[in-house]
């Protein structure tokens, strides 16, 4: 994965657009890691392969960038994006590490369901 580049990741976002996709998305601020320290309250969310179609999408901010997706009830939407990388299969993976380095959020989307 490579920093953010808005205008790969807008062409990535835009050639999805229309199409039935899969999304995964995911955030975290430690969940893996509370047992490192009871004190910390720890949250997350986390869905996978929700299949939609989106009718716009766009990535926006000075960076830490947000990504929504319009779809026909509301939408997706991910802030604190970094990075990304559109992998061999084709897949938009966006990814945002927080300070230190670590995973904080993930918003990908695939035109094939993940394994």
């Amino acid at each position: 994965m490579g920093p953010v580049l808005l205008d790969k990741v807008q062409a990535a976002i835009n050639n999805y657009c229309s199409k039935e996709v899969y999304i995964h998305l995911e955030t975290t601020n430690g969940a893996y890691a509370t047992h490192n320290d009871q004190s910390f309250f720890s949250s997350g969310a986390y869905i996978r392969n929700a299949k939609v179609q989106y009718e716009y999408g766009k990535i926006t901010g000075n960076g830490p960038y947000r990504v929504g997706l319009k779809i026909p009830l509301g939408w997706i939407y991910a802030e604190g994006i970094t990075h990304y990388e559109v992998d061999e299969k084709g897949r938009l993976l966006l990814a945002g590490h927080d300070f230190s380095g670590k995973l904080a959020v993930t918003l990908e989307i695939s035109p094939t369901p993940f394994e």
